[in-house]
């Protein structure tokens, strides 16, 4: 029976974490530049003061 290679497997977790980590990363990277844009357009107000948006009601 053969022995299990521990090294081998300890190296794979390794590079699953690594390869996990660097996604997160490229994830979070690419959803700030659509945070900040989307909260410029919420508070933009019209000329005449008012919302752009018209408030929505909430069925309560």
């Amino acid at each position: 029976m053969a022995t299990p290679n521990y090294s081998y497997e300890k190296r794979q977790k390794e590079l699953a974490k690594k390869r996990k980590k660097e996604d997160k990363l490229k994830r979070k990277g690419e959803a700030k530049p659509e945070d900040g844009a989307s909260d410029d357009t919420q508070d933009a107000q019209t000329p005449e003061g008012q919302n752009a948006l018209p408030p929505t009601e909430s069925a309560s």
